[in-house]
């Protein structure tokens, strides 16, 4: 049975191509990729490629100015913090939210919009697998380059489940019986009804958004096209922490605010969402509330008073 595709470059002793990520004394990492012959360089020294080649991941090396380095492949989060970009990336925290709560599993037939520089296309190729489906749409060609050639460095080659479109999701978009969709884009919105006929019943979208504006606006959204059950909104932030002896603190820095997620699951057709059994807080459909899509969206267009508007949760 043949290895699963990438599989063979995560283990093993380090050979000709592999990615290496070297830590310094000071825990900054330096990236770069195995060849027979060459130096690596430094401002404290330099080494030969070739004592890495045939050697165990977990090696130190020294340079020639003895400076101590930690070999070690790097991981998928480090890879695509440090991998060249178009577009920004997904960043790990919000592509492991994405994973986790858009249920990727082994397999899975997924369409993503808003390709980037490929972070999100890396971890989902990853995880579906050689027997999945992924077909990524994305509107610029350049972004779409930049973006393969990170897949198939992470990879060693193209991934046999991965399909690159150049265009726009709401006007290529022809698969059907998709079970996940994500689409990573500034409007997400203009996707829902071309979406919402790919997504096969209990299929699930996951929004990723940067702003209040956008996240407001796609919540609404998939409120108002009625073939989704209550969509769910949330963000993630990460604080490491200092542990040394009895030194035990909060780090000083955090990765805050990268995006928003909201995520839906697909009814089946024909059926309303219930209706929500918490009612709105008093004055979120008052008289200045029009709706996100221009019209009068006051009490949900039932005529009840401000704050009063049902709703589905």
């Amino acid at each position: 049975m043949s290895e699963p595709t990438g599989a063979a470059r995560r283990r093993g002793p380090f050979q000709v191509g592999d990615q290496v990520q070297l830590t310094d004394p000071k825990g900054r990492h330096y990236t770069f990729t195995l060849e027979a012959g060459k130096n690596f360089h430094t401002h404290k020294g330099s080494f030969p490629h070739d004592e890495l080649i045939g050697a165990p991941e977990g090696t130190v090396v020294r340079t020639t100015g003895n400076v101590a380095y930690l070999a070690l492949r790097p991981l998928l989060p480090d890879y695509v913090l440090s991998m060249p970009r178009g577009a920004a990336v997904v960043y790990p925290k919000d592509a492991g939210q994405i994973l986790a709560f858009a249920d990727i599993f082994p397999g899975a037939r997924v369409v993503e919009a808003g390709v980037g520089s490929g972070s999100l296309s890396s971890f989902l190729l990853r995880a579906i697998g050689d027997q999945g489906m992924l077909h990524s749409y994305e509107r610029r060609a350049d972004f779409a380059e930049i973006a393969q050639a990170n897949v198939e460095r992470y990879f060693g080659g193209p991934h046999p489940a991965w399909q690159l479109t150049i265009g726009d999701l709401q006007d290529n978009l022809s698969d059907t019986d998709v079970d996940r969709v994500i689409l990573d884009m500034l409007a997400p919105w203009e996707c829902l009804e071309a979406v919402s006929k790919a997504l096969v019943p209990g299929g699930i979208l996951c929004c990723y958004v940067a702003t209040t504006t956008q996240l407001a606006r796609t919540v609404e959204s998939i409120r108002e096209i009625g073939c989704f059950a209550e969509p769910q909104p949330w963000e993630s932030m990460i604080r490491n922490w200092h542990v040394e002896g009895l030194a035990v603190r909060p780090d000083h820095r955090m990765i805050g605010h990268t995006g928003f997620l909201v995520t839906a699951r697909r009814l089946a057709d024909g059926v309303e969402p219930p209706m929500r059994r918490r009612r709105p807080a008093k004055g979120a459909y008052g008289e200045d509330y029009t709706g996100w899509g221009g019209k009068d969206a006051q009490a949900g267009g039932s005529g009840e008073a401000a704050g009063g508007a049902p709703g589905r949760d």
